[in-house]
């Protein structure tokens, strides 16, 4: 199932890119290769392969859960690049 230059305009003009024709072409034939590729996978027999999340096994390392003495604030702000009345200083990111 090839793309073809009309479908790909379409797509670039839902996502609201501005792309040249040259750009778009250059593009189809990426995506194409993909699409190639992906219907040689389906086309493969996979009957007998078991499903799995992850190609190698996969365990959690759970430590005990325990309850431990908190940081020091001064411990904690240690290492803070600006720190004043025991808390932290952050750079203003809203504006007013």
């Amino acid at each position: 199932m090839a793309l073809t230059l009309k479908q790909m305009r379409h797509v670039a003009k839902l996502a609201r890119l501005e792309l040249s024709d040259e750009k778009l072409t250059h593009y189809m034939h990426a995506i194409n290769a993909l699409l190639e590729h992906f219907e040689t996978l389906q086309a493969m027999p996979l009957d007998t392969v078991e499903p799995t999340s992850h190609s190698i096994p996969v365990f959690n390392a759970f430590r005990e859960d325990c309850v431990e003495e908190p940081l020091s604030r001064d411990l904690a702000l240690m290492n803070a690049p600006e720190a004043r009345d025991g808390l932290f200083i952050v750079p203003r990111i809203v504006e007013e």
